[in-house]
């Protein structure tokens, strides 16, 4: 294993080739400057261990809301003097590797990495492994040597979904007779082909499929440019489903129904739980969503990277799982749940997740009412 003593054996050696060092970077370089890629600290202690938190992307709006400031959380719970430097890649993976090359440079002691592109990655994971920096992957499983991995059942989530589209379309009628719409999501995302795969097991051969997309980068734009293409193809009165990915290419596809003058709107799926598509559900243009507890994610995450920093074994993960080039890597796989209108108060609402004030917004009191969330 990977340890923080082998790093500092490491940076010793780099040491006694050179004549002196450069001053240390700070938390806030490495996010490169860019507003969303500040940094936080669980504390100042120049001895204490750093952590390197790398994050893909802002549009999905968990990333911001929920797990950095838990994993933030979490660490500061375990360790007290721990740093957390933080960086968000805004969708392009170079400026990832670049944000991973600062981080090491800086003198991380781990890294909690999600990868925007779980291929293009690949060599800076293979950096970190030379310099004796373990990686914690996080929420995909990125490619190279990495140390641990945190995620939920991304097969099950696909399974998940296409389960509650089919169950909506056949309330519907008979899914056969119509045609539906498969709106996937970014190729360069390894749980992507996961969420395809379950939802592939859930539908084959109970649905005619008039169109299946891969949308690059999760864009709610592309989404619906390619939903609007296969509604006029296949035409919009014989659409009886669209399984998106996840909440904001819903939000796409739900467009393009309405632009196509669909009425009523087709089931259709979703994933993340964000603020938007639940507030769909509430008012019956989205079937469902995904909730993904992030807390005990982020909790994983913050444990294996503390612990792989310390240079102590890793005893939390619940089972192995391998990628191209490790096998056997410890991970902590967590269950999904899915989320209808019937189960909002019991799921985001208990969880802290959403209040019921930011979800019944003034568009959304009366169907909040109907839903039981308002008196």
């Amino acid at each position: 294993m990977k340890t923080r003593t082998r790093r500092f054996a490491l940076a010793a050696a780099a040491l006694s080739l050179t004549t002196g060092l450069a001053a240390c970077g700070t938390a806030e370089q490495a996010g490169n400057g860019d507003g969303g890629n500040d940094s936080s600290n669980a504390s100042g202690a120049s001895d204490g261990i750093r952590i390197g938190l790398l994050l893909p992307e802002s549009k999905t709006a968990r990333y911001e809301k929920f797990d950095r400031p838990y994993i933030e959380e979490a660490v500061a719970e375990l360790c007290a003097d721990c740093e957390v430097l933080y960086a968000n890649a805004s969708q392009d993976p170079a400026k990832q590797q670049q944000q991973v090359d600062s981080m090491l440079t800086d003198g991380v002691d781990v890294l909690i990495l999600d990868a925007v592109d779980y291929k293009a990655i690949e060599s800076s994971v293979n950096k970190a492994e030379q310099q004796g920096v373990p990686v914690v992957a996080y929420d995909r499983l990125a490619e190279g040597p990495i140390d641990a991995y945190v995620s939920f059942d991304n097969v099950a989530i696909g399974r998940l979904q296409g389960e509650a589209l089919l169950e909506a379309m056949r309330a519907n009628g008979d899914p056969m007779d119509g045609q539906t719409i498969l709106i996937n999501g970014s190729p360069t995302d390894p749980n992507a082909g996961q969420f395809k795969q379950g939802m592939h097991e859930a539908l084959d051969g109970n649905v005619q499929v008039a169109a299946e997309y891969d949308v690059p980068d999760w864009s709610p734009d592309q989404a619906q440019t390619s939903a609007a293409g296969a509604i006029t193809a296949a035409g919009v009165e014989n659409v009886v489903g669209v399984y998106a990915a996840n909440d904001g290419m819903a939000g796409g596809v739900i467009a393009a129904l309405k632009a196509a003058g669909a009425d009523p709107l087709p089931p259709v799926s979703g994933q993340d739980a964000e603020i938007t598509g639940v507030q769909r559900i509430l008012s019956g243009e989205q079937t469902m969503t995904i909730y993904k507890a992030i807390r005990p994610e982020a909790q994983a995450a913050a444990e294996f990277a503390v612990a792989l920093a310390r240079g102590e074994e890793i005893t939390t993960a619940t089972g192995t799982v391998d990628n191209a080039t490790a096998r056997d890597v410890p991970a902590t796989i967590i269950a999904p749940t899915v989320l209808t209108r019937d189960n909002i108060a019991e799921t985001v609402v208990a969880d802290g997740y959403w209040t019921i004030e930011e979800i019944c917004d003034a568009a959304h009191q009366d169907a909040c009412r109907e839903a039981g969330l308002l008196d």
